[in-house]
């Protein structure tokens, strides 16, 4: 064993990410709670993770599912009581286990306590948020919501325009005013008082804003990065903020830092953030006009073209430049520490989105747990990709729970006039919904979710696809993360050797391969990205002995990859 290996449990930790609201319902209300996640932590435990990350749990009426907060230290009356909320906290530390707490501090709720003080500039909180005067016909700039729609609301009461850079339901915090951050200080101390174990800070790139509120110069049909993220006193307020609450805890804290390269990761880092949230890998199934944008697919294809083939339309991907995003972020943070996701509650499902949801949903699912098991940095896996949960069909728009699918959706139908049928491939293979549809428990009444109706369509793959029929099944996609767990424990050259990349190149396109090497230890992961068979002759030099894979045939010297194959070699000395 290495000796100057720089350790942290954190670094060692395998994340798992709760979405309480569709995790399990423990009252039959149709919407997941708190006592529904404390009865499935023996799940957890057996899985092998090591921390639960929360979705938000705090007081909010809903508009972005809790991501909009009401009061920062209540629980919300669906997910249950602070009493729930402490016996999950010592289910999970009993066994273990450390909970994250999710953590939105760059915007409010507008039914906060805070925001309905600030629409009163007599009330003492009148600078609180982001306010401008001004007619009421023009806002003050010509800023657009990352949801869609203006990023300005006129508040009659007040007589003055708020800023949300997200919904109009949640107003920025103004953190220009020394009042707000103490308030948040305080509030997030009496969390890591309670003993959670870190907090995944989300948007908080956008906290500072540039001086002056500057119009955008994306115009009308997109959002400037350069002016809605890492403004001009973000390391100031991330600096304090390490210094007046979690920087005397043992924690782990998780930037979300949309907007950030490299270089400005570093910042965070050296501010006391220990990892940062990008998004470069996941937009490489995306064209240039952006997540939602139909312009690299043509309106008259989404009319014409088969729903399959617009599935893989919409989420082609050229592996290189997947390589090239991850190995671009090892390189450029150097010695600072990378975590690693491909599915989360803002994503869509990850076997659909860059394996193969259909005939080999079982051997791409195994794929990517072993891509994102082996790769330097600290693995995130969100609920359902252990058994390989898919996306769903939305047939309606009155289906679609997302408020971000919801406003683009509207986007799209206004400027391309089109129906609801011409843009649903957009709502299958970009809405978050997908990440929001049920835990598939078993192949019971809404998949043993809950007694209730749901809060969202359950997906009509759960009879096949659920927990209770992974955990049964030892060749399973769960237990192949089990495994990939327990290996990488075991592993510390899976954890923390250097990395050399080796595959993709122009005569291997859609194989993977990668080696991991800490003193004499080494493995390599080899990775058949398709649905054809790979003959790879002698490029890789695999002699060492296959010790994990997706394939009961597990030949060292077979030189032929079965689709969606995946492979590690032991090529310790």
């Amino acid at each position: 064993m290495s000796t100057d290996i720089d350790r942290e449990w954190w670094k060692e930790a395998v994340v798992y990410q709760i979405y309480p609201r569709s995790f399990a319902d423990s009252d039959g209300d149709g919407i997941g709670d708190l006592r529904g996640v404390h009865e499935r932590v023996d799940y957890l435990d057996e899985l092998g993770v090591d921390v639960v990350w929360l979705c938000p749990v705090y007081d909010s009426p809903n508009a972005d599912m809790g991501y909009d907060i009401r009061d920062y230290r209540a629980i919300m009356d669906e997910m249950g009581t602070m009493a729930d909320w402490e016996r999950l906290r010592d289910a999970l530390h009993d066994r273990g286990m450390r909970i994250v707490m999710d953590l939105v501090v760059n915007h409010t709720s507008d039914e906060h306590a805070w925001f309905r003080e600030s629409r009163d500039p007599s009330g003492g909180r009148d600078d609180w948020y982001i306010w401008r005067d001004g007619d009421p016909t023009e806002p003050p700039n010509n800023w657009i919501s990352l949801f869609g729609g203006p990023a300005w609301t006129y508040d009659e009461a007040r007589g003055a325009w708020y800023l949300h850079l997200f919904d109009e339901k949640q107003p920025d915090l103004n953190w220009e005013n020394p009042a707000v951050r103490e308030a948040v200080y305080d509030m997030m101390n009496f969390w890591l008082e309670k003993g959670i174990d870190g907090f995944r800070m989300d948007a908080i790139s956008c906290i500072s804003k540039p001086d002056g509120l500057p119009d955008a110069d994306a115009g009308d049909d997109w959002f400037d990065m350069d002016l809605y993220f890492n403004g001009p006193r973000i390391h100031e307020f991330m600096r304090e903020m390490a210094a007046e609450t979690y920087g005397d805890y043992d924690v782990l804290l998780i930037g979300e830092t949309p907007g950030a390269d490299p270089e400005e990761a570093k910042k965070y880092y050296e501010d006391g953030v220990d990892v940062v949230v990008h998004f470069d890998h996941m937009d490489v199934t995306y064209g240039p006009g952006g997540k939602w944008s139909p312009d690299y697919v043509g309106t008259e294809a989404l009319a014409t073209t088969d729903d399959a083939d617009l599935d893989a339309m919409l989420n082609e991907m050229d592996l290189a430049d997947l390589q090239e995003a991850i190995r671009y972020w090892d390189e450029g943070v150097g010695d600072w520490w990378n975590c690693l996701y491909m599915g989360s509650h803002d994503q869509t499902r990850l076997v659909s989105r860059f394996g193969d949801d259909d005939e080999y949903r079982r051997e791409s699912g195994k794929l990517l747990a072993t891509f994102l098991l082996t790769q330097q940095a600290t693995p995130f896996l969100y609920q359902g990709d252990e058994i390989g949960m898919t996306n769903a069909d939305w047939d309606s728009p009155e289906d679609i729970r997302d408020v971000e699918a919801r406003g683009q959706v509207d986007r799209l139908l206004s400027e391309h006039g089109v129906p609801y049928e011409t843009v649903a491939p957009f709502v299958r293979n970009r809405s978050r919904d997908n990440a929001r549809t049920p835990m598939q428990w078993d192949d019971s009444e809404h998949a043993g979710f809950t007694d209730g109706d749901p809060w969202i369509q359950v997906n009509d793959d759960y009879p096949l696809v659920n927990a209770d029929r992974a955990v049964a099944d030892s060749d399973s996609v769960y237990h192949y993360y089990r495994d990939l767990i327990a290996l990488r424990e075991a592993r510390d050259v899976l954890v923390y050797g250097e990395t050399e990349y080796v595959l993709p190149d122009e005569s291997h396109p859609d194989v993977w391969a990668h080696r991991r090497t800490l003193g004499s230890a080494s493995m390599l992961v080899v990775l058949n990205w398709q649905r054809e068979r790979e003959r790879l002759g002698d490029v890789l030099d695999a002699d060492g002995r296959v010790v994990f894979g997706n394939y009961d045939d597990r030949n060292a010297s077979a030189t032929t990859l079965a689709p969606y194959e995946a492979r590690i070699y032991d090529r310790s000395r």
